[in-house]
């Protein structure tokens, strides 16, 4: 609809950028509601809000009163319902398999989605072309109606958690700070970026494709679109195969070179067909690789934080989809889409050569369920859950030759205690009694304390097995848990207060 009302190339690659610029803004946000709220309850509100907006789409459209810009507008109000709905989707589907399955069953969420991928664009053109737009604006608004009835369906087990929701900014913030804590997720982060900001070229230029190196119609683009995502299904078939015999990293990269030269025959084709060829290539790489990130992302979490850590994923992905229509829509204004598609190639090169850096880790079968061994100690003080802040000092008597494994497990401690929530941790040795050392840590409230306990995996269990067993103090690891209190009371703090302070 953009090409037929607006003769700005730029114009058109934005469509896609205003479709990916709310996932790059308000994933986040998404990721914190979809791990503290009801994700069923969570998509079913992103699902009435995109019928909403179809709806005013439609009648905008049927009224001939859609401008440029207010198609922008209604695009990214679609793309903000996909926003809150993604993170909530994606982590439901490791709520409905085993860990063991989960590479599959994303690889077969994808290829569910990739089918009406290639199947709806062909329909759409078809629409447009015998109905016009605002028909296949329509049809959009009412095929919602099959995923709310899904949804009111589908009544997934919820575990009531017994401690309290934790506020929108405590859990982004949590969120964070597990990324930023955890190698494994940054090396896909960074690669989804630079995926993002390069792949995203094809789409946000292939109206322009069609139109302009293809002299077709929007038929013309329902066709090639359906070839992309005939493409994806293939790739999403041959996921499974293909990691029986490569590495994840090798997937990749090859993701990366089929894409770049995807992008080459698509700048130089002069016909539909090569392009169609090259288009299959580009859905089945783009698959691969954006279902690999999606799985490393997902067996790299527990659960507790599984939506948070992919809405980041996907804040990094498409801030490069979104920054890379802009960028290849102005390049291709400027120079033609030709140009820009083979400058977005040389890119996808780079990408594949980054993988000798950050290289993406294999699957591991890390048993990240909650360790459960933590209970709260029965306390001589009254204590509110948000009473504080909490002080933790843990004394280890640990021998002189045990001391390099012991700081190495120290480090990895220091990473798990930070990850799941703890601040201020610092590792302390008595100058007295040098085989005495402290591990201390605060946090700013007894629940936040409780909190962070229960987050400790399975996995997470073989560190602090290891540093009980280089504990030479007779009996149990010593535990010192305090609450952190004013010396100063207030109306002291009163009468110290000098003139320069009262002004």
């Amino acid at each position: 609809m953009m090409t037929s009302i607006s003769d700005s190339v730029n114009m058109v690659a934005l469509v896609q950028a205003s479709t990916a610029l709310p996932i790059m803004l308000f994933s986040l946000i998404s990721g914190a509601l979809a791990d503290n709220f009801d994700r069923r309850k969570v998509m079913l509100v992103a699902q009435w809000f995109m019928l909403l907006v179809s709806a005013l789409l439609t009648a905008f459209a049927y009224f001939g009163l859609i401008t440029p810009w207010l198609l922008l507008g209604f695009t990214f109000l679609l793309g903000c319902g996909t926003a809150l709905n993604n993170p909530s989707w994606q982590a439901s589907v490791g709520d409905m398999v085993p860990r063991e399955d989960l590479a599959n069953a994303v690889a077969l969420n994808s290829m569910g989605f990739n089918i009406t991928r290639s199947v709806g664009p062909a329909i759409g053109g078809i629409i447009v072309a015998v109905a016009g737009a605002a028909a296949t604006f329509a049809v959009n608004a009412l095929s919602y109606f099959a995923v709310i009835f899904a949804l009111m369906r589908w009544q997934p087990k919820i575990d009531p958690s017994p401690l309290p929701r934790e506020s929108l900014g405590r859990a982004i913030s949590a969120g964070l700070r597990y990324v930023a804590m955890s190698p494994n997720i940054g090396k896909v982060v960074i690669r989804g970026f630079v995926f993002g900001l390069s792949a995203s070229a094809i789409l946000a230029l292939l109206p322009l494709v069609a139109r302009d190196l293809v002299h077709g119609g929007p038929l013309t683009y329902g066709i090639m679109l359906g070839a992309f995502g005939i493409g994806a299904i293939g790739g999403a078939l041959l996921s499974a195969r293909l990691r029986e015999f490569l590495s994840s990293e090798a997937i990749v990269r090859y993701a990366f070179a089929g894409f770049a030269l995807s992008a080459g025959v698509t700048a130089i084709s002069p016909s539909v067909w090569p392009t169609n060829i090259a288009l299959l290539l580009a859905g089945a790489c783009w698959v691969l690789a954006l279902s690999l990130f999606n799985v490393t992302v997902q067996l790299s979490t527990p659960r507790w934080v599984v939506g948070r850590a992919l809405s980041l994923y996907q804040t990094t992905t498409f801030a490069g989809i979104a920054g890379g229509s802009w960028i290849w829509g102005l390049a291709a204004e400027e120079y033609g889409a030709d140009k820009a598609l083979l400058a977005s190639g040389a890119l996808m090169l780079l990408g594949a050569a980054l993988g000798l850096r950050y290289a993406l880790p294999e699957f591991k079968s890390l048993n990240l369920d909650p360790l459960n061994r933590f209970s709260e100690p029965l306390l001589a003080l009254d204590l509110k859950p948000r009473s504080g802040p909490i002080v933790i000092m843990i004394d280890y008597v640990i021998a002189e030759e045990d001391i390099p494994e012991f700081l190495a497990l120290m480090a990895d401690r220091r990473r798990v205690r930070i990850r799941d929530g703890a601040g201020q941790w610092a590792l302390m040795r008595d100058l007295e009694n040098p085989e005495i050392w402290t591990e201390s840590y605060h946090t700013p409230t007894w629940v936040e304390y409780v909190r962070h306990n229960q987050r400790r995996t399975q996995a997470d269990a073989a560190i602090g097995d290891r540093i009980r067993e280089l504990h030479r103090g007779s009996g149990e690891i010593r535990v010192h848990r305090m609450i952190e209190r004013q010396t100063i009371l207030p109306h002291d703090i009163a009468a110290h207060k000098t003139p320069m302070d009262m002004h």
